[in-house]
């Protein structure tokens, strides 16, 4: 294919995937979409038949595909056997990161937007890993599993309500596992949390802070990765676009489809302006970034109520000048632990009455088992070694026939608060529902165990 052709068929998977995944997050957002009751299909604590060796196909092989295909690698059971990307020279690149690891040439798929189609028609695989563009995750699994493949996807798993229900009903129908790789629920203080929880040290659980605060002004206006389409969301929707990493830690530690379930939320927007600013600022106030309108407020709030009636607070602040933050908050009726700062308040336990005492008190007796043993394997490979042990533990769960740390419907229900959170906003701030995705399974689902490796 020639370089002209190349970049004509880049150019087009953008567009299809563009216009296909912005228009199916509007049409979406209405929350009667996909079955309300559909007793007898929903599966509790799913488990499908041990993997030996787990035969990958991998679809979307750039910067955070490039991160999991190296991680994959060094798993043991994991076997790189497909690759795909709309650029030939990403596919041929994780090719021969391959072969320099043992295994033999992956089959290589460049050939337009859709080639991910022949990929998921193999009959020598197991998994299906997407790495793409929003707007094409919910294509790439749907496909997989159609075909017989577990699936497993980038965050969020889909930016609309109707999305949300596919991958349920497909994920059960074909009877496969689809999990969105929140990386979140791996880092070191989300884990040591969630065995404090585990282990009473906080009491019951019933509030808990969550967000996602990134300046990514200056990824959005990139001319590569992320910047030749994420822009694009921000001038459609207005709501929470990317919720999963705030809230995936906290809602494991309030047992959300384990005993509990997201009930409704409520959603507000501030205006926008911080994109225009900075275009204005960065290309100048007469170039076309700056004369760009954007949907997107710059800081979304939500408020989440469980079916039990504990809360969540949920931000998302991409658009403005700011340090890094998730916010990580866990509020018991024994105590409090949160990061960013790392800190810690328990009762009975604190040095000082109403003072925070240092996290790492607390890390001899309830560091997770899991960052324990496998924390130091992940050491340069991807955001402190948590992509790593997410890595680790999809492939492990498939091997081992186990039910997977975060599920089908944990990818639906925190996924989402994208379609409610915009439909809340647009209606200036009314209660919209969160679907249960599990159908009043999650009242006899088992909480999510500790684990190690």
């Amino acid at each position: 294919m020639s370089e002209e052709n190349r970049n004509r068929s880049r150019r087009e998977f953008l567009k299809i995937g563009a216009a296909a995944g912005l228009g199916a997050a509007v049409a979406g957002l209405g929350l009667e979409a996909g079955p309300t009751e559909a007793p007898g299909q929903a599966r509790s604590a799913f488990r499908a038949p041990a993997i030996p060796t787990v035969r990958i196909g991998f679809v979307g092989v750039g910067g955070m595909g490039s991160a999991h295909v190296r991680n994959l690698l060094n798993i043991e059971g994991a076997e790189i056997r497909a690759l795909c990307d709309i650029v030939p020279a990403k596919v041929e690149r994780a090719q021969k990161w391959v072969v320099e690891a043992g295994q033999p040439k992956p089959a290589g798929y460049a050939e337009g937007p859709r080639d991910f189609e022949r990929l998921c028609a193999r009959d020598d695989l197991d998994l299906v890993f997407t790495a793409t563009p929003w707007e094409w995750h919910v294509p790439v699994c749907l496909a997989a599993m159609r075909n017989g493949r577990h699936a497993a996807t980038e965050v969020p798993a889909a930016m609309s309500i109707e999305d949300c229900w596919a991958l349920v009903e497909t994920a059960e129908k074909n009877g496969k596992h689809c999990q969105m790789m929140e990386n979140c629920c791996y880092d070191r203080i989300e884990l040591m949390t969630l065995h404090l929880v585990r282990r009473g040290v906080l009491g019951e659980v019933l509030h808990a802070e969550a967000g996602y605060l990134h300046d990514l002004r200056g990824v959005k206006f990139s001319s590569e990765g992320e910047g030749l389409w994420r822009r694009a969301w921000s001038q459609k929707l207005n709501g929470n676009l990317y919720p999963t990493h705030g809230l995936g830690p906290v809602a494991q530690c309030l047992n959300v489809n384990r005993g509990d379930a997201l009930d409704f939320l409520v959603s507000l927007s501030s205006p926008a302006r911080g994109l225009h600013e900075y275009a204005a600022a960065t290309f100048g106030a007469d170039s076309p970034q700056a004369k760009e309108r954007y949907a997107l407020g710059d800081v979304n709030t939500s408020l989440i109520k469980t079916k039990l009636g504990k809360t969540i607070i949920l931000i998302h602040d991409t658009n403005l000048p700011r340090p890094y933050t998730r916010i990580n908050l866990v509020q018991g009726t024994r105590g409090i632990a949160r990061k960013w700062p790392d800190r810690i308040y328990v009762e009975g336990l604190a040095e000082r009455p109403h003072q925070w005492d240092d996290f790492e008190k607390f890390a001899a007796e309830f560091e997770h088992p899991l960052w324990k043993a496998i924390a130091a394997r992940g050491e340069g490979r991807g955001h402190g070694g948590m992509d790593y042990i997410e890595d680790y533990r999809l492939i492990q769960s498939l091997r081992r026939g186990e039910p997977l740390d975060q599920d089908v419907y944990d990818a639906a229900a925190w996924s989402a608060i994208v379609g409610a959170s915009v439909r809340s906003v647009a209606t200036k701030g009314r209660p919209v529902d969160i679907p249960d995705f599990t159908r009043g399974k999650w009242k006899a689902n088992p909480p999510l165990g500790i684990v190690g490796a």
